[in-house]
């Protein structure tokens, strides 16, 4: 009887990850929203790492025990933010890989605890008549561990809240100005 039973658990487990090795190999979470602000102003507020927690929908300053610290010029290309510690956060790093001024914004975003993962974050910004539409999203390599979570967590749904709230709260920091004023100065001399 225990044989039987053991041979029925082997088959389930080797059922289960095989259905889990079917799942996608790639992710990608995006959601959109409407920015009352122009896309210089927007494209301030998410080139400069510093700002990102005036409307990120983690809020970092709020984990006891967090160290950040920011590398690499104050803008644009090159600029990281890393943080760690402060329990849920983790460790990781933000690096600015593109930016396009008033247009798109490419983040290297890595995860290195609690679980390793590097994936790629891209702002989009389009002019609209009272602002700015900005498309937040983040697309990368759907590990193991991964595919195994999405059979009972829909991380587009779980996620894309998050984006969700960050838009939001993108949309109130550059209502209340709470960005600072970069706005003129947020462009590489080239791209004027």
């Amino acid at each position: 009887m225990a044989i039987k039973l053991a041979v029925a658990a082997l088959v389930l487990l080797i059922a289960l990850g095989a259905f889990i090795a079917t799942r996608p190999d790639q992710f990608s979470i995006e959601r959109h929203a409407q920015v009352h602000a122009s896309p210089a102003v927007v494209f301030a507020m998410i080139n400069d790492l510093r700002q990102f927690d005036a409307w990120s929908p983690y809020r970092f300053e709020l984990a006891p025990g967090l160290s950040k610290s920011f590398e690499g010029p104050a803008t644009g290309e090159g600029a990281s933010y890393t943080w760690e510690g402060g329990g849920k956060a983790g460790s990781g790093r933000m690096t600015l890989v593109e930016s396009r001024p008033v247009e798109r914004v490419v983040l290297k975003l890595e995860f290195f605890k609690p679980f390793a993962a590097t994936n790629r974050t891209v702002f989009t910004l389009a002019p609209v008549e009272g602002g700015t539409r900005v498309s937040w999203r983040m697309e990368g390599e759907n590990t193991l561990m991964g595919k195994a979570l999405s059979l009972v967590v829909n991380m587009d749904t779980m996620l894309g809240k998050d984006f969700e709230k960050g838009l939001a709260n993108l949309d109130a920091a550059a209502r209340s100005g709470t960005q600072s004023a970069r706005a003129d100065t947020a462009m590489p001399a080239s791209a004027l």
